[in-house]
Order: structure tokens, then sequence, then C-alpha cells
């Protein structure tokens, strides 16, 4: 193994490109062969002035689209201000967006952290924990779903029941089963006196952008209530808006005990949280959890006004057309090339083409194509293009986005 090390100076002004990725950065992504270097709205530039039209949303994290100009604004104006304290001190910025946050939803209490990993981190240790100051150390079993995703740490990877992100980094935390979604009589079956903690995303990301059934997520919340456990919510993907109502669980009639949001939470800027009551709340305890940048100044005033945005009437019914409109528009390219797809699915602007059984494994060779056309889109498994855009997609967006799509389509069927 290798101790040298290169101390030479380096100027930051130097050129880079993809090139330089694969020389200096840890190998766990693979990304595109442009840079993109500037962004408004929908649309994005890489360093060639190539232009694209982006319908990824950074992984359904902009809500409000690049470089919003109330969000810079409420960024820049908190810049000027106070950036850190450290959690040895509060600040005005995160009060007055945990008590947005817990205005709006069944919550009273708040965590906020950096990332959707790490408010689940804090969810799973809090179900555990608020079980074990009850019922012993013994009920301490958390059942999840396979093909969830929860996030990267070694709890939340495990939680999440996907194989292919554990492998190789065990042993892995026991006591975690996993349940096929949107399975009543599995759940029925793996929920027992010894869980207490059950984990789903109301609407599966990464697992296809499959939505729960109404019954399931009732049968769920059911469950929890007889066995005494927890029911935790993950809806860092599909909360902010993303459904057309603030959080899902709002559209199923189920509240959960524990919920986490980032995501699109900060448009960009790192910030998540996880919500409760107040009764499960008090089993942490000064010390028991906690975290260095979580809350900050500048992080939780760009939330506040994001929240202030999102959380509207008129823009979350926008939301809801907009999901109508481009719902209509992927099920025409389905009755256009039904060799190809077989069907679009999810909730407002979280929605996925699904590939036909012909073309299996191929997803990924579509938005490459895309990707060339000038359309930015993304994955859900290898048989789900995932449509995430920001929520101010206009009608406009919309039809040059299939206008695009059906381009990339056609190219890809004469390779």
């Amino acid at each position: 193994m290798s101790t040298s090390a290169n101390t030479g100076f380096v100027k930051n002004d130097e050129p880079v490109n993809r090139q330089t990725f694969d020389e200096v950065m840890v190998p766990v992504f693979a990304p595109a062969s442009f840079i993109p270097v500037r962004g408004s709205g929908l649309d994005l530039w890489d360093q060639e002035g190539r232009h694209y039209l982006d319908l990824t949303g950074g992984i359904a994290v902009l809500g409000l689209g690049h470089t919003p100009r109330e969000i810079v604004d409420a960024l820049v104006e908190q810049a000027n201000n106070l950036w850190h304290v450290s959690n040895y001190f509060t600040n005005e910025p995160v009060l007055r967006l945990a008590r947005a946050l817990t205005g709006a939803t069944f919550a009273e209490k708040v965590f906020f952290c950096n990332s959707g990993g790490e408010a689940n981190e804090a969810a799973f240790k809090l179900a555990r924990k608020w079980a074990h100051d009850r019922f012993g150390e013994k009920k301490n079993r958390i059942v999840s779903c396979f093909h969830a995703f929860h996030g990267r740490t070694l709890f939340t990877v495990t939680v999440g029941g996907q194989s292919k992100y554990t492998e190789g980094f065990a042993p892995l935390p026991p006591q975690i089963d996993h349940i096929p979604f949107n399975d009543i009589a599995a759940a029925e079956a793996a929920i027992g006196d010894d869980v207490c903690a059950v984990v789903v995303e109301p609407i599966q990301g990464e697992g296809g952008i499959l939505p729960a059934d109404p019954e399931y997520l009732a049968r769920l919340r059911r469950l929890c209530d007889e066995k005494n456990a927890l029911l935790v919510f993950d809806e860092i993907q599909c909360g902010m808006g993303r459904t057309g109502k603030l959080f899902a669980y709002m559209d199923y009639d189920v509240v959960p005990d524990i919920m986490t949001s980032a995501k699109a939470l900060g448009n960009g800027f790192p910030i998540a949280a996880m919500l409760t009551t107040t009764e499960i709340a008090n089993s942490f305890s000064v010390g028991s959890h906690g975290t260095t940048y979580g809350g900050n100044p500048l992080a939780a005033a760009v939330a506040c006004k994001v929240f202030e945005t999102i959380n509207h009437p008129d823009f979350l019914a926008r939301v809801v057309d907009a999901g109508k409109k481009l719902r209509a528009s992927l099920e025409s390219v389905v009755r256009d090339y039904p060799d190809v797809f077989s069907q679009v699915r999810g909730k407002g602007l979280m929605l996925g083409l699904v590939m036909s059984e012909k073309y299996h494994g191929k997803a990924a060779e579509i938005t490459a194509e895309a990707g060339k056309q000038g359309l930015l889109l993304l994955l859900a498994g290898y048989d789900v293009i995932r449509f995430v855009p920001a929520l101010i997609v206009s009608d406009e967006h919309i039809r040059q986005g299939e206008k695009l799509l059906r381009q990339s389509i056609n190219a890809w069927l004469k390779k």
C-alpha cells in the first residue's frame, strides 16, 4: 500500500473536465460525460454551452428548479448574517422551520440533519430506543420492504431491501427483516410482538415508482397499533409536494408515528428532517443523538423559504395539474410504442415509464440516448425510466420533453 503523497501546489483556476473525476474522485459514482455549469428553472448548460431539458430535478431534489430567485435571495440574506453556531446554541431560522413543519403536519417535534440517510438513521435509532424504554431490549426487530431505499449508512442500507447495496459490507446490523411491498399477508406474518418499527415508502422510488395501495398502508397502521410498534414513513423522495399533497401520507389518510423528509426540503441545499410526536421524541435525551451541521442557519433559512413556497394551495394544485398532463404525455408514448413500454405508474410528478418484458434491462440505453438528444432522465431500477421534474414544470416543458423522448426512442430503436 502506497503512503506517498503529492504535495505540489495546484492552482484552483486550472481547467477541469470529466477525466479529472476519474483521476481524483473515489469511484462510487459514474457521472455523465458532460459537466453542467449553469442552471435556471428546468434548463441546464454544460461546459461546452450545450443546453439540456432537465426532467430529473436532481433526483427529486430541485422542487423549485435550478437557482430560483427567491431561494437565492434567502440564502444570500442569511449568509450575510449567520452561518453556523453549533448545537450549543439554537438559531432563529431553524426554530421558524420547525414551527412551520409541525404546524403543517401530524408532528410535534423535529430533528434536523443533513441528508435523508441521516434522517432515517435517526428514525430507526429512535424507534429502537422508544421500544427498549417501554418494552425491553427484546423488542428491537425492524420490518422493511424489498426493493426499498432508505440511505447509505450501514444501518439504513440494511433496512433498505436491496442486496446489491450491502454486498461486501457484512456483518450487517441484525434484527432487520424484509417483506414484499404491498403484500398484506406477508406483513401480517412478519409483524410480531418483537417488532419495534415498520418502515415503508408511501411510493417506492428506486423500487420502480410503485405507489402503496391504500389498504396496505391502512393495514400496516392497524398492525403497528396491535403490536405496539411504530410506523415509519420515508417521505424523502415522495414528500414536499411531489405527489400534489404537502406529504404523501396526507393522500392516504394514514398517519405515521415518525416521518423523514429531505431532498426537496432544501432545494439542493443539504438539509433533512425527522418528524415525530412529543411522546416518542422523549425517548431521546440530551446527548443520545446529534449532528454537527444539522439545522444550521444557512440550511434552515433556505428550507423555510422553500417550505413557504411549496406549502400553498395554488402551488400544490398546479402540481396535481402538471402531474396529470405529464402522465397523459407518457401514456401517449406507451400507446405509440407498445413493444417498448408497458405502462405508466406513480402519483403527481413522481412517475415511472415501465419497460415491456421484451426490453427488460434496456431502460438505461434509452436514458443514455436521451442525454445525447438534450433530455435528462433518470432510472428507477433496471426497467423503469423515472420522471421527477421540478414541481414548477410548465406545459411547454412537458411538450418539449415528450418531443425529445420520442426522438430518443426512435434513435435508440435504429441502433
